[in-house]
């Protein structure tokens, strides 16, 4: 019996777990891949799952070609407000031990459920194709550790090697659209906590004190110039200010501020360059304002660029006009949010390619295009209204896996 894929989904959706806590994500994975008969492992990298299809040439016994095939499955700590019958009530606790409320804002559950189906679609196809698929469901994305984690508790070395490692990601483009390019897909990022230290004290003294809220408004401010007055305007950079703490009451200066930011650029060497700026602007902010002690950086993570090989690319993106009709495949442009896809393809030293596909109702897309409203009536990734259109998402993420997997598999003897 086939799979219940848009039951599957509205599951996921209605249970959603933070980075490195999907036991429960994990555990509806395991059962459909039991149910389709597949091996697999669980608990890689804490909560990831690894599964193998092994489909060998008649008669030969060979592997064949390997693809993996990659599916991040962690949600964020948003508030859901879609409206939708199976909106997230879930709650969780984050890596600081606060109750937040959970939802798949990023479109996971979209992402998990489209590789259960193309499974279960490769697994009935085996006379088809020849070779292996690997299926790597991969814990805390939103971290940006995940991929390294199960690399690091050895999915490369106790999975078949991969030939090419393929993945995509669901996004605002009208339902049925797939967006890929050749090279750079998605910005390099870094994420930085930076503690200003100062002097704490008393509200209705603030002479006596080293004011650290003072310090971090001043500094927010100035990062903000490094995009608008120290980058080429041809080039791309962000630099944002996501997060701020400090002090507990009204009438007491707190002792140190801390900001949270994340870094995006296209490569190594623009990268170099805005880390020397952040730097540089938050030292002199704190030099101005008087600190006695440096101010704290801290990088809680780096993630590489998404660079999409150029031949694989090519030949897939004919692979999808042949699947799906010629203007299905655009070139969306670089995508500065990031990914940590990439890890699994530079440690293995193999072509990646890695596409998004469209989740959004065609005609309010066409709506909002032709109103110019966009940016305002269409929600996106990790929005709290953010929600993939059911059909045709699904279908269309089932059938663009297959066709990858497809692709770079052997076909049948003759």
């Amino acid at each position: 019996m086939a799979l219940d894929l848009e039951a599957i989904y509205v599951d996921l959706h209605r249970h959603p777990e933070l980075s490195f806590q999907e036991t429960r994500t994990a555990g509806v994975i395991a059962q459909r891949l039991t149910e389709l008969g597949i091996e697999f492992e669980e608990g890689i990298g804490k909560t990831g799952i690894a599964a193998v299809i092994r489909n060998p040439s008649t008669g030969s016994g060979a592997e064949g070609p390997v693809v993996w095939l990659r599916a991040d499955m962690d949600a964020l700590p948003v508030p859901e407000q879609t409206g939708l019958e199976y909106a997230s009530t879930a709650r969780g606790t984050d890596p600081a031990g606060n109750d937040v409320p959970v939802m798949h804002a990023c479109g996971h559950d979209m992402h998990v459920t489209a590789l259960i189906g193309a499974l279960e679609r490769l697994v009935a196809t085996k006379s088809e194709w020849s070779g292996t698929i690997v299926a790597v469901f991969q814990p805390a994305e939103e971290y940006g550790a995940g991929s390294q984690a199960m690399i690091a508790d050895g999915v490369l070395d106790r999975f078949p090697k991969p030939d090419i490692v393929l993945g995509q990601h669901v996004t605002p483009l009208p339902a049925g659209t797939i967006g890929v390019r050749s090279g750079t897909q998605m910005a390099a990022s870094d994420g930085l906590t930076v503690t200003l230290l100062g002097r704490g004290g008393h509200g209705s003294r603030p002479h006596s004190t080293i004011d650290p809220v003072v310090m971090a408004a001043a500094t927010v401010m100035r990062l903000q110039t490094i995009v608008s007055r120290e980058v080429d305007p041809r080039d791309v950079a962000v630099v944002t200010v996501g997060s701020i703490h400090a002090g507990l009451k009204n009438n007491i200066i707190p002792a140190e501020a801390k900001l949270e930011l994340s870094l995006r650029y296209p490569d190594d060497e623009a990268r170099a360059r805005v880390l020397e700026k952040v730097e540089r602007i938050v030292r002199a902010e704190a030099q101005a304002s008087g600190a006695e002690e440096p101010p704290v950086i801290i990088t809680d993570h780096t993630l590489p660029p998404t660079i999409n090989d150029v031949h694989a690319t090519a030949r897939l993106v004919l692979a999808f006009d042949s699947a799906f009709g010629e203007g299905t495949v655009i070139d969306p442009g670089m995508f500065t949010g990031s990914e940590d896809v990439s890890w699994f393809a530079r440690e293995a030293g193999v072509p990646l390619v890695f596409w998004f596909w469209g989740g959004v109702d065609p005609v309010a897309f066409a709506e909002a295009t032709a109103a110019g409203t966009v940016e305002r009536d269409i929600p996106t990734n990790h929005s709290p209204f953010f929600a993939p259109v059911l059909q045709p998402t699904l279908g269309r993420g089932v059938d663009a896996l297959v066709v990858a997997a497809r692709e770079f598999l052997d076909a049948p003897e003759s």
